[in-house]
């Protein structure tokens, strides 16, 4: 018995230097739940390793936020490595709605302005927090959360977004209900709204029905 365990503790780490070191993503080929298939090693230069992109994005939208992503859609050196990262910029009232990860936590980290986030756990308990440059705040995985600019004037507010998944997902409460063809009828029912407040909000994000 004791000659089996050494023979098997010397062949591991063998077997260990076989794995991978990294599988930058081949975005040609189909995504399954590991991630996509891997470009071949020898065609990858460092430039698979570095994004160039991570700057602010449009902010001219009603909801007066950007998110710049660098998911594995945009950036395939982070597939099968467990995360991903995302700007957000925010002009002054700028907000993102409630909205969930299905694939993810995420990670908050303020470089610029004041933002006001929060989270309903579960069991609707409510955890709200001002946070200014320095601050990081978690979002657990699954659950509602937002973002507010709750900058003064025309102050506006910038943070650095991780998450633990190179394909977080999201959806966003308000486009799921108003921007999308659900019954007006049963929107108003299942969310108790006067039935002329949800035709407007309707109008407001672009959905029918």
């Amino acid at each position: 018995m004791i000659r089996i365990i050494f023979i098997f503790a010397f062949l591991l780490p063998t077997s260990l230097a076989s794995v991978l070191d990294f599988c930058v993503a081949d975005l040609k080929g189909a995504e399954s739940p590991a991630g996509y298939p891997c470009k071949p090693p020898a065609s990858l230069t460092v430039d698979d390793f570095v994004f160039s992109h991570f700057r602010a994005g449009n902010t001219s939208n009603f909801l007066k936020f950007s998110l710049t992503p660098a998911f594995v859609d945009q950036f395939p050196g982070v597939n099968g490595l467990g995360f991903s990262a995302a700007r957000l910029d925010m002009e002054a009232g700028g907000l993102i709605p409630m909205h969930s990860h299905p694939g993810a936590s995420e990670l908050l980290v303020m470089v610029q302005g004041h933002i006001t986030a929060g989270f309903i756990s579960s069991d609707n308990t409510v955890f709200v927090k001002s946070l200014i440059k320095g601050d990081i705040m978690i979002f657990p995985q699954g659950l509602l959360h937002f973002q507010i600019n709750a900058g003064r004037g025309k102050a506006k507010a910038a943070a650095i977004l991780t998450f633990s998944s190179p394909n977080p997902g999201a959806q966003i409460l308000d486009l799921a209900l108003f921007g999308s063809k659900l019954d007006s009828a049963l929107v108003s029912r299942t969310t108790f709204l006067d039935p002329a407040q949800v035709k407007k909000l309707k109008g407001i994000f672009g959905g029918s029905g």
